[in-house]
């Protein structure tokens, strides 16, 4: 073991990791489950892992709005105290957003997800525009592509299109995430 600065001794990963190994390795296939579930059920970020690595069945339409919701505000949340720093995000929210987004489209919720992806625009642009590189915006705009796409290939109203679009305009506090795809939706339905 390594001494810290302090003086103090260093834990060293790896050991720890083999340690938790060799005690699960002697749990049976079903306690590891539970394990797994409870964690997840527990703890956000696990639960987004877990949902990264193993395909689950679709939740129903109300848990998966509610869950998209959750993960944006996990998403674009920052500690004030790091304005106008490169600050550490939960770029795993944004994927569960992205994931989800796509799931809510395919059960037929394209509306609910425009008016979610005005929040993320929102909260996000905010991130953005707080953080000294603004890290965050790609995965913002990568979320929001799946929705642009979908609108393309709608058959909503011209008048609902451009509403959004200009409701999306107004939440981007930097001016810049999406404008191409925005000003393409414009064009496209007048």
């Amino acid at each position: 073991m390594a001494r810290s600065k302090t003086g103090t001794t260093k834990i060293d990963p790896k050991a720890v990791d083999e340690r938790l190994r060799r005690a699960l390795t002697k749990l049976k296939k079903e306690q590891l489950v539970e394990l797994l579930v409870e964690l997840a059920r527990n703890n956000a970020l696990v639960m987004r892992t877990v949902e990264a690595n193993v395909e689950l069945e679709d939740p129903p339409l109300d848990e998966l709005l509610m869950t998209t919701q959750e993960a944006i505000e996990v998403a674009t949340y920052f500690n004030r105290r790091d304005v106008g720093h490169n600050f550490v995000y939960d770029y795993l929210a944004y994927e569960a957003i992205e994931r989800n987004f796509l799931k809510l489209i395919e059960l037929g919720g394209l509306e609910k997800v425009m008016e979610l992806a005005v929040e993320l625009m929102k909260l996000g642009s905010y991130q953005v525009s707080v953080s000294d590189e603004g890290l965050m915006a790609d995965d913002i705009e990568s979320c929001l592509n799946v929705v642009f796409a979908a609108v393309r290939k709608s058959k909503l109203e011209k008048q609902q299109v451009h509403s959004w679009c200009e409701s999306l305009t107004k939440a981007d506090r930097t001016r810049l995430i999406g404008i191409a795809h925005i000003r393409e939706l414009q064009k496209l339905r007048t």
